[in-house]
């Protein structure tokens, strides 16, 4: 067990064959079900749920833990943190943000409720359509941040695209003040989405 656990690569693996055990178990305990709309859409549902974890985690990650903490840190041990945990945090983070937007339409798409929800629900009477609309434009837009703005300083102020000192620390204000902009919209994105799910 001890050598399963020591491997991330083996864990993850492990995950999968015991979530598909366990998807088989029950799929024959209930005599099957029908592999239709309602099955691809609980499929990407399951996506959708487990890459927006790893976005928002990563969100809070940096904005609980890494950002608060630099400061006392030794300037010796920065580099560690700047040249090997943020890029690697960094890649996961921006990746599970384009995942979580591309599931999320995708799972809209299958339900049929893409272009109410982008409407707001204007055109069917508002309520769930309304939540969960909300819940992707705010996704939507903090995918963007993620891509357009949070990234891009992110590689001035890491240091992976060279740049001056002065364009770098602006670099990595403007990636915190993003980044925490994200931390202010997670909040009411995932209560319109849960919302969607539980009050309609």
């Amino acid at each position: 067990m001890s050598n399963l656990l020591s491997s991330l690569s083996k864990t993850v693996h492990a995950s999968l064959g015991l979530s598909i055990i366990v998807f088989l178990g029950l799929f024959f305990i209930n005599d099957g079900f029908e592999f239709d709309v309602y099955f691809w859409s609980w499929l990407v549902r399951v996506i959708h749920v487990t890459v927006a974890i790893m976005w928002i985690g990563l969100l809070w990650y940096f904005n609980f833990v890494q950002i608060p903490n630099m400061a006392k840190i030794p300037d010796e041990q920065k580099p560690a943190i700047g040249k090997v945990i943020a890029p690697a945090a960094l890649f996961y983070f921006r990746w599970a943000a384009l995942l979580t937007i591309i599931s999320g339409i995708l799972l809209a798409t299958l339900n049929g409720y893409l272009h109410d929800a982008m409407t707001l629900g204007i055109t069917s009477g508002g309520g769930k359509n309304t939540a969960i609309g909300l819940g992707m434009w705010l996704g939507l837009y903090m995918a963007f941040n993620v891509w357009f703005i949070i990234w891009p300083n992110q590689k001035r102020a890491l240091g992976i695209v060279e740049c001056e000192p002065d364009i770098k620390a602006k670099s990595a204000r403007t990636a915190m003040l993003f980044s925490r902009t994200n931390t202010l919209l997670s909040l009411p994105m995932l209560l319109t989405m849960v919302a969607a799910q539980n009050l309609y």
